[in-house]
Protein backbone atom coordinates (compact mmCIF):
# COMPACT_ATOMS: atom_id res chain seq x y z
CA UNK A 1 0.00 0.00 0.00
CA UNK A 2 0.94 3.58 -0.77
CA UNK A 3 2.25 5.36 2.27
CA UNK A 4 1.43 8.76 2.63
CA UNK A 5 1.24 11.22 5.45
CA UNK A 6 -1.03 13.46 7.92
CA UNK A 7 -0.87 16.22 9.95
CA UNK A 8 -0.74 15.09 13.88
CA UNK A 9 -3.37 16.93 15.07
CA UNK A 10 -2.27 17.89 18.96
CA UNK A 11 -3.11 21.61 17.89
CA UNK A 12 -6.13 21.37 16.14
CA UNK A 13 -8.06 24.38 16.35
CA UNK A 14 -6.08 25.98 19.22
CA UNK A 15 -2.92 28.27 17.79
CA UNK A 16 -5.28 30.67 15.97
CA UNK A 17 -7.36 31.16 19.17
CA UNK A 18 -4.81 30.80 21.46
CA UNK A 19 -2.99 34.03 19.25
CA UNK A 20 -5.40 36.19 20.03
CA UNK A 21 -3.93 38.33 23.03
CA UNK A 22 -0.96 38.42 21.51
CA UNK A 23 0.31 39.39 17.87
CA UNK A 24 -1.64 37.75 14.76
CA UNK A 25 1.68 35.82 13.48
CA UNK A 26 2.39 32.55 11.49
CA UNK A 27 5.91 31.01 10.91
CA UNK A 28 7.17 28.38 9.53
CA UNK A 29 7.07 24.81 11.95
CA UNK A 30 8.04 21.35 11.65
CA UNK A 31 5.27 18.62 10.06
CA UNK A 32 5.34 15.67 12.37
CA UNK A 33 3.85 12.73 10.30
CA UNK A 34 3.55 9.17 11.34
CA UNK A 35 2.95 5.93 8.94
CA UNK A 36 2.13 2.94 10.98
CA UNK A 37 -1.00 1.34 12.55
CA UNK A 38 -0.47 0.07 16.39
CA UNK A 39 -3.00 -2.46 17.01
CA UNK A 40 -5.15 -3.03 20.50
CA UNK A 41 -2.18 -6.15 20.74
CA UNK A 42 0.94 -4.00 20.59
CA UNK A 43 1.40 -4.76 16.64
CA UNK A 44 2.65 -1.91 14.58
CA UNK A 45 1.86 -2.60 10.45
CA UNK A 46 1.76 0.18 7.68
CA UNK A 47 -1.59 1.44 6.68
CA UNK A 48 -2.57 3.49 3.23
CA UNK A 49 -4.48 6.46 4.55
CA UNK A 50 -6.87 9.09 2.91
CA UNK A 51 -7.70 11.69 5.63
CA UNK A 52 -9.57 15.35 5.85
CA UNK A 53 -7.28 18.27 4.36
CA UNK A 54 -4.01 19.22 5.10
CA UNK A 55 -1.77 16.64 4.13
CA UNK A 56 2.07 17.07 4.54
CA UNK A 57 3.33 16.46 1.07
CA UNK A 58 7.48 16.49 1.84
CA UNK A 59 8.08 13.04 3.76
CA UNK A 60 11.37 12.38 4.66
CA UNK A 61 10.77 9.44 7.16
CA UNK A 62 8.31 7.64 8.55
CA UNK A 63 8.27 9.63 11.42
CA UNK A 64 9.37 13.22 9.84
CA UNK A 65 9.70 17.02 9.81
CA UNK A 66 8.88 18.85 6.34
CA UNK A 67 9.55 22.45 6.00
CA UNK A 68 7.83 24.37 3.69
CA UNK A 69 8.68 28.07 2.86
CA UNK A 70 5.57 28.83 0.60
CA UNK A 71 3.13 31.59 2.08
CA UNK A 72 -0.11 30.03 3.24
CA UNK A 73 -2.88 32.91 1.60
CA UNK A 74 -5.72 30.98 3.21
CA UNK A 75 -5.83 31.25 7.08
CA UNK A 76 -8.18 33.58 8.64
CA UNK A 77 -8.18 36.86 8.32
CA UNK A 78 -8.04 38.94 11.35
CA UNK A 79 -11.41 40.25 10.82
CA UNK A 80 -12.96 36.54 10.57
CA UNK A 81 -11.25 35.50 14.24
CA UNK A 82 -12.85 39.16 15.63
CA UNK A 83 -16.41 38.27 14.32
CA UNK A 84 -15.89 34.65 15.79
CA UNK A 85 -17.74 33.43 18.36
CA UNK A 86 -16.74 29.66 18.13
CA UNK A 87 -13.27 28.85 16.64
CA UNK A 88 -13.22 25.06 16.06
CA UNK A 89 -11.06 22.40 13.89
CA UNK A 90 -11.69 18.90 12.50
CA UNK A 91 -8.93 16.46 12.61
CA UNK A 92 -10.79 12.60 12.38
CA UNK A 93 -7.83 10.66 11.26
CA UNK A 94 -10.32 8.73 8.74
CA UNK A 95 -7.36 5.78 8.16
CA UNK A 96 -6.55 5.50 11.99
CA UNK A 97 -9.68 2.78 12.94
CA UNK A 98 -9.12 -1.07 13.82
CA UNK A 99 -12.07 -3.14 13.14
CA UNK A 100 -15.02 -3.33 16.48
CA UNK A 101 -12.21 -0.68 18.09
CA UNK A 102 -14.73 1.41 20.88
CA UNK A 103 -12.17 4.76 19.65
CA UNK A 104 -13.40 4.22 15.63
CA UNK A 105 -12.68 6.60 12.70
CA UNK A 106 -16.64 7.38 12.90
CA UNK A 107 -16.40 9.34 15.90
CA UNK A 108 -15.68 12.94 14.78
CA UNK A 109 -17.93 12.39 11.50
CA UNK A 110 -20.38 11.68 14.08
CA UNK A 111 -19.94 15.00 15.24
CA UNK A 112 -19.45 16.68 12.14
CA UNK A 113 -23.07 15.31 10.93
CA UNK A 114 -24.88 16.54 14.21
CA UNK A 115 -23.49 19.98 13.68
CA UNK A 116 -24.77 20.27 10.00
CA UNK A 117 -27.98 18.99 11.29
CA UNK A 118 -28.55 21.17 13.93
CA UNK A 119 -26.78 24.36 11.56
CA UNK A 120 -23.84 24.97 13.84
CA UNK A 121 -21.30 25.62 11.74
CA UNK A 122 -20.16 28.61 9.39
CA UNK A 123 -22.81 27.29 6.53
CA UNK A 124 -25.33 28.34 8.80
CA UNK A 125 -24.36 31.05 11.16
CA UNK A 126 -22.41 32.84 8.98
CA UNK A 127 -19.15 34.58 10.97
CA UNK A 128 -20.08 33.88 14.30
CA UNK A 129 -18.80 29.98 14.04
CA UNK A 130 -15.51 29.78 11.70
CA UNK A 131 -14.05 26.43 10.78
CA UNK A 132 -10.19 26.04 10.59
CA UNK A 133 -9.41 24.74 7.09
CA UNK A 134 -5.92 25.39 7.95
CA UNK A 135 -4.20 25.27 11.60
CA UNK A 136 -0.59 24.83 12.93
CA UNK A 137 0.87 21.41 13.27
CA UNK A 138 3.27 20.25 16.15
CA UNK A 139 7.25 19.94 15.80
CA UNK A 140 8.40 16.78 17.23
CA UNK A 141 10.29 19.62 19.75
CA UNK A 142 6.61 20.47 20.69
CA UNK A 143 5.77 16.87 20.96
CA UNK A 144 9.19 16.29 22.58
CA UNK A 145 8.36 18.81 25.60
CA UNK A 146 5.91 16.00 27.00
CA UNK A 147 7.30 12.67 25.94
CA UNK A 148 10.44 11.26 25.94
CA UNK A 149 12.48 11.55 23.22
CA UNK A 150 13.38 7.74 23.36
CA UNK A 151 9.83 7.05 22.88
CA UNK A 152 9.63 9.53 19.81
CA UNK A 153 12.25 8.17 18.30
CA UNK A 154 11.43 4.51 18.99
CA UNK A 155 8.48 5.69 16.89
CA UNK A 156 10.01 6.56 13.93
CA UNK A 157 11.94 3.04 13.93
CA UNK A 158 9.19 0.94 14.74
CA UNK A 159 7.47 2.55 11.22
CA UNK A 160 10.61 2.72 9.41
CA UNK A 161 10.53 -1.65 10.42
CA UNK A 162 6.57 -1.58 9.92
CA UNK A 163 6.92 0.23 6.45
CA UNK A 164 9.52 -2.58 5.40
CA UNK A 165 7.95 -5.64 6.96
CA UNK A 166 4.45 -4.83 7.21
CA UNK A 167 4.05 -6.17 10.90
CA UNK A 168 6.32 -5.60 13.84
CA UNK A 169 5.65 -6.23 17.53
CA UNK A 170 5.45 -3.08 20.33
CA UNK A 171 5.55 -4.42 23.58
CA UNK A 172 3.77 -2.45 26.76
CA UNK A 173 0.62 -0.30 24.16
CA UNK A 174 -2.25 -1.23 26.05
CA UNK A 175 -5.07 -1.36 24.21
CA UNK A 176 -4.07 1.31 21.53
CA UNK A 177 -3.00 1.63 18.21
CA UNK A 178 -1.80 4.36 16.11
CA UNK A 179 -2.48 4.63 12.22
CA UNK A 180 -0.78 7.42 9.80
CA UNK A 181 -3.37 9.84 10.86
CA UNK A 182 -1.40 10.61 13.68
CA UNK A 183 0.30 12.36 11.85
CA UNK A 184 -9.27 36.15 18.29
CA UNK A 185 -9.44 39.51 18.67
CA UNK A 186 -7.68 41.30 21.71
CA UNK A 187 -9.92 42.97 24.57
CA UNK A 188 -13.45 41.43 23.36
CA UNK A 189 -16.26 41.36 25.78
CA UNK A 190 -17.57 38.17 24.41
CA UNK A 191 -14.44 36.25 23.37
CA UNK A 192 -14.63 33.21 20.78
CA UNK A 193 -14.39 29.67 22.64
CA UNK A 194 -12.48 26.77 20.69
CA UNK A 195 -12.76 23.47 19.86
CA UNK A 196 -10.39 20.70 19.14
CA UNK A 197 -12.37 18.57 17.29
CA UNK A 198 -9.62 15.65 17.16
CA UNK A 199 -8.68 12.19 17.64
CA UNK A 200 -6.82 9.63 18.78
CA UNK A 201 -7.54 11.07 22.34
CA UNK A 202 -4.79 12.16 24.39
CA UNK A 203 -5.21 12.03 27.90
CA UNK A 204 -3.59 8.59 28.92
CA UNK A 205 -0.42 8.94 26.78
CA UNK A 206 1.89 9.37 29.17
CA UNK A 207 5.86 11.02 28.99
CA UNK A 208 7.23 7.33 28.14
CA UNK A 209 4.70 5.89 25.61
CA UNK A 210 1.13 5.49 24.53
CA UNK A 211 -1.62 4.22 26.59
CA UNK A 212 -5.53 3.58 26.41
CA UNK A 213 -6.15 4.62 23.35
CA UNK A 214 -3.59 7.72 23.24
CA UNK A 215 -0.98 8.23 21.30
CA UNK A 216 0.13 11.82 21.94
CA UNK A 217 -0.64 13.85 25.25
CA UNK A 218 -2.48 16.53 23.04
CA UNK A 219 -3.44 18.99 25.98
CA UNK A 220 -0.56 18.43 27.60
CA UNK A 221 1.88 19.78 24.75
CA UNK A 222 -0.56 22.55 23.78
CA UNK A 223 -0.20 23.52 27.82
CA UNK A 224 3.67 23.67 27.16
CA UNK A 225 3.31 25.21 23.41
CA UNK A 226 1.61 28.16 24.79
CA UNK A 227 3.73 28.85 27.91
CA UNK A 228 6.80 28.76 25.69
CA UNK A 229 5.16 30.98 22.34
CA UNK A 230 2.40 32.82 23.58
CA UNK A 231 3.46 33.75 27.59
CA UNK A 232 0.44 32.27 28.83
CA UNK A 233 2.57 31.17 31.92
CA UNK A 234 -0.16 29.79 34.42
CA UNK A 235 -2.77 27.17 32.83
CA UNK A 236 -5.74 25.24 34.23
CA UNK A 237 -6.06 21.94 32.75
CA UNK A 238 -9.75 20.34 33.20
CA UNK A 239 -10.15 16.59 32.65
CA UNK A 240 -13.78 16.13 32.88
CA UNK A 241 -13.15 12.70 30.81
CA UNK A 242 -15.02 9.45 33.09
CA UNK A 243 -10.98 8.21 33.16
CA UNK A 244 -8.36 9.60 34.75
CA UNK A 245 -6.24 11.85 32.54
CA UNK A 246 -2.96 9.87 34.14
CA UNK A 247 -0.45 10.70 31.22
CA UNK A 248 -1.56 14.70 32.07
CA UNK A 249 -1.13 14.48 35.61
CA UNK A 250 2.34 12.36 34.98
CA UNK A 251 3.14 15.44 32.85
CA UNK A 252 2.84 18.25 35.24
CA UNK A 253 3.41 16.51 39.08
CA UNK A 254 6.07 18.72 39.75
CA UNK A 255 5.11 22.04 37.75
CA UNK A 256 3.64 25.18 40.13
CA UNK A 257 2.61 26.31 36.75
CA UNK A 258 0.45 24.10 35.40
CA UNK A 259 -2.64 23.12 37.72
CA UNK A 260 -4.58 19.92 36.60
CA UNK A 261 -7.89 18.73 38.15
CA UNK A 262 -9.32 15.47 36.88
CA UNK A 263 -12.85 14.20 37.70
CA UNK A 264 -13.58 10.76 36.75
CA UNK A 265 -14.99 7.57 37.64
CA UNK A 266 -13.68 6.35 40.94
CA UNK A 267 -11.99 2.49 40.28
CA UNK A 268 -12.61 2.83 36.29
CA UNK A 269 -9.08 2.61 33.88
CA UNK A 270 -6.37 2.84 33.97
CA UNK A 271 -6.65 2.77 38.07
CA UNK A 272 -4.82 5.92 38.86
CA UNK A 273 -5.83 9.73 39.61
CA UNK A 274 -6.42 8.71 43.89
CA UNK A 275 -8.01 11.66 45.74
CA UNK A 276 -4.00 11.44 47.51
CA UNK A 277 -2.02 12.53 44.52
CA UNK A 278 -1.80 16.26 44.92
CA UNK A 279 1.87 16.03 43.20
CA UNK A 280 5.40 16.48 44.52
CA UNK A 281 8.19 19.33 45.18
CA UNK A 282 7.41 22.18 43.42
CA UNK A 283 3.94 21.15 41.94
CA UNK A 284 2.63 19.90 45.43
CA UNK A 285 -0.83 20.88 45.45
CA UNK A 286 -1.15 21.95 42.19
CA UNK A 287 -2.77 18.37 40.85
CA UNK A 288 -6.51 18.33 42.15
CA UNK A 289 -7.76 14.18 41.68
CA UNK A 290 -11.52 13.72 42.56
CA UNK A 291 -12.97 10.32 41.95
CA UNK A 292 -16.73 10.18 41.59
CA UNK A 293 -18.38 7.36 42.83
CA UNK A 294 -20.10 4.83 40.19
CA UNK A 295 -23.41 6.58 39.16
CA UNK A 296 -22.39 10.22 39.63
CA UNK A 297 -24.68 12.21 37.23
CA UNK A 298 -26.22 16.17 36.92
CA UNK A 299 -26.28 16.96 40.18
CA UNK A 300 -22.93 15.59 41.01
CA UNK A 301 -21.00 17.22 38.21
CA UNK A 302 -22.73 20.96 39.21
CA UNK A 303 -22.01 20.60 42.86
CA UNK A 304 -18.40 19.75 41.80
CA UNK A 305 -18.32 22.60 39.88
CA UNK A 306 -19.69 24.91 42.63
CA UNK A 307 -17.54 23.65 45.17
CA UNK A 308 -14.32 22.38 44.10
CA UNK A 309 -13.51 23.76 40.54
CA UNK A 310 -14.77 27.28 40.54
CA UNK A 311 -12.74 28.06 44.03
CA UNK A 312 -9.50 26.25 42.82
CA UNK A 313 -9.15 28.58 39.56
CA UNK A 314 -9.87 31.70 41.39
CA UNK A 315 -7.20 30.91 43.70
CA UNK A 316 -4.54 29.77 40.55
CA UNK A 317 -5.10 32.73 38.75
CA UNK A 318 -4.71 31.06 35.34
CA UNK A 319 -3.78 32.80 32.30
CA UNK A 320 -5.83 30.06 30.04
CA UNK A 321 -7.99 27.16 30.16
CA UNK A 322 -7.11 23.87 28.50
CA UNK A 323 -9.53 21.69 28.88
CA UNK A 324 -9.98 17.62 27.85
CA UNK A 325 -13.79 17.01 26.85
CA UNK A 326 -14.64 13.37 27.19
CA UNK A 327 -17.86 12.66 26.56
CA UNK A 328 -17.55 8.83 28.06
CA UNK A 329 -19.19 9.84 31.34
CA UNK A 330 -22.89 9.94 29.50
CA UNK A 331 -25.34 7.20 30.72
CA UNK A 332 -25.72 6.30 27.22
CA UNK A 333 -21.62 5.52 26.76
CA UNK A 334 -21.12 1.58 27.34
CA UNK A 335 -17.38 2.12 28.83
CA UNK A 336 -18.02 3.51 32.34
CA UNK A 337 -21.25 3.78 34.61
CA UNK A 338 -21.97 7.52 35.59
CA UNK A 339 -25.03 9.36 35.23
CA UNK A 340 -23.87 12.26 33.36
CA UNK A 341 -26.49 13.42 30.64
CA UNK A 342 -26.46 15.79 27.56
CA UNK A 343 -27.56 18.36 30.02
CA UNK A 344 -24.74 17.66 31.99
CA UNK A 345 -21.98 18.53 29.03
CA UNK A 346 -24.29 21.67 28.51
CA UNK A 347 -23.69 22.95 31.82
CA UNK A 348 -19.85 22.17 31.75
CA UNK A 349 -19.38 23.91 28.90
CA UNK A 350 -21.37 27.31 29.88
CA UNK A 351 -20.14 27.23 33.43
CA UNK A 352 -16.31 26.76 31.75
CA UNK A 353 -16.78 29.38 29.14
CA UNK A 354 -17.95 32.09 31.93
CA UNK A 355 -15.09 31.00 34.43
CA UNK A 356 -12.96 31.35 31.53
CA UNK A 357 -14.25 35.04 30.85
CA UNK A 358 -14.07 35.73 34.65
CA UNK A 359 -10.73 34.63 35.61
CA UNK A 360 -8.56 35.44 31.92
CA UNK A 361 -10.35 36.98 29.64
CA UNK A 362 -12.24 34.22 27.98
CA UNK A 363 -8.99 32.14 26.51
CA UNK A 364 -10.05 28.64 26.37
CA UNK A 365 -9.98 25.54 24.32
CA UNK A 366 -11.57 22.15 24.61
CA UNK A 367 -9.69 19.40 23.35
CA UNK A 368 -11.76 15.71 22.45
CA UNK A 369 -11.34 13.13 24.40
CA UNK A 370 -13.49 10.12 25.02
CA UNK A 371 -16.70 9.37 24.09
CA UNK A 372 -18.11 6.01 22.70
CA UNK A 373 -22.17 5.88 21.66
CA UNK A 374 -21.85 8.19 18.76
CA UNK A 375 -25.91 9.56 19.62
CA UNK A 376 -24.56 10.98 22.76
CA UNK A 377 -21.26 11.63 21.94
CA UNK A 378 -22.33 13.97 18.85
CA UNK A 379 -25.26 15.40 20.66
CA UNK A 380 -23.92 16.73 23.85
CA UNK A 381 -20.64 18.27 21.98
CA UNK A 382 -23.48 19.84 19.72
CA UNK A 383 -24.54 21.17 23.13
CA UNK A 384 -21.67 22.22 23.91
CA UNK A 385 -21.37 24.74 21.18
CA UNK A 386 -24.80 25.63 21.86
CA UNK A 387 -23.41 26.89 25.12
CA UNK A 388 -20.34 28.42 23.65
CA UNK A 389 -22.82 30.16 21.38
CA UNK A 390 -25.05 31.29 24.34
CA UNK A 391 -28.17 29.13 23.08
CA UNK A 392 -30.54 27.52 24.85
CA UNK A 393 -29.56 23.55 25.72
CA UNK A 394 -31.64 21.27 23.71
CA UNK A 395 -31.03 18.39 25.51
CA UNK A 396 -34.24 17.67 26.64
CA UNK A 397 -35.02 16.46 23.16
CA UNK A 398 -32.53 13.93 23.19
CA UNK A 399 -32.04 12.69 27.19
CA UNK A 400 -34.58 10.30 28.24
CA UNK A 401 -34.67 10.81 32.63
CA UNK A 402 -36.70 7.78 32.65
CA UNK A 403 -33.22 5.67 32.51
CA UNK A 404 -31.69 7.58 35.95
CA UNK A 405 -31.67 6.32 38.94
CA UNK A 406 -30.96 8.03 42.54
CA UNK A 407 -27.12 9.31 42.66
CA UNK A 408 -24.77 8.26 45.27
CA UNK A 409 -24.85 12.08 46.80
CA UNK A 410 -23.73 11.02 49.98
CA UNK A 411 -20.60 9.41 49.61
CA UNK A 412 -19.84 12.35 46.82
CA UNK A 413 -20.58 14.51 49.38
CA UNK A 414 -17.76 12.91 51.08
CA UNK A 415 -15.34 12.60 48.68
CA UNK A 416 -15.80 16.25 48.06
CA UNK A 417 -15.12 17.17 51.68
CA UNK A 418 -11.94 15.02 51.82
CA UNK A 419 -10.40 16.71 48.66
CA UNK A 420 -11.38 20.61 50.10
CA UNK A 421 -9.64 19.14 53.38
CA UNK A 422 -6.42 18.18 51.33
CA UNK A 423 -6.19 21.32 49.02
CA UNK A 424 -7.33 24.12 52.01
CA UNK A 425 -10.48 24.92 49.74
Amino acid sequence: MELQTFRHPSFAGTVMFLVRNHELKWKNHNRFSLNTKLLGDGHFCKHSISGRKCFSKNIRSSVSCSYSTEKNDTLPSVKQLSDARVIYAVAPALGHTKESHPESSARVPAIVTALEEMELTSKFRGSEILELQNFKLASIDDIASVHAKAYVSGLEKAMDRASKQGLIVIDGSGPTYATATVAASNNRLDPPMGFALIRPPGHHAIPKGPMGFCVFSNVAIAARHVQRLHGLKRVFIIDFDVHHGNGTNDAFLDDPDIFFLSTHQDGSYPGTGKIDEIGHGAGEGATLNLPLPGGSGDTAMRTVFDEVIVPCAQRFKPDIFLVSAGYDGHVLDPLASLQFTTGTYYMLASNIKQLAKDLCGGRCVFFLEGGYNLDSLSYSVADSFRAFLGEPSLAPKFDDPAILYEEPLTRLKQAIQTVKHIHSL
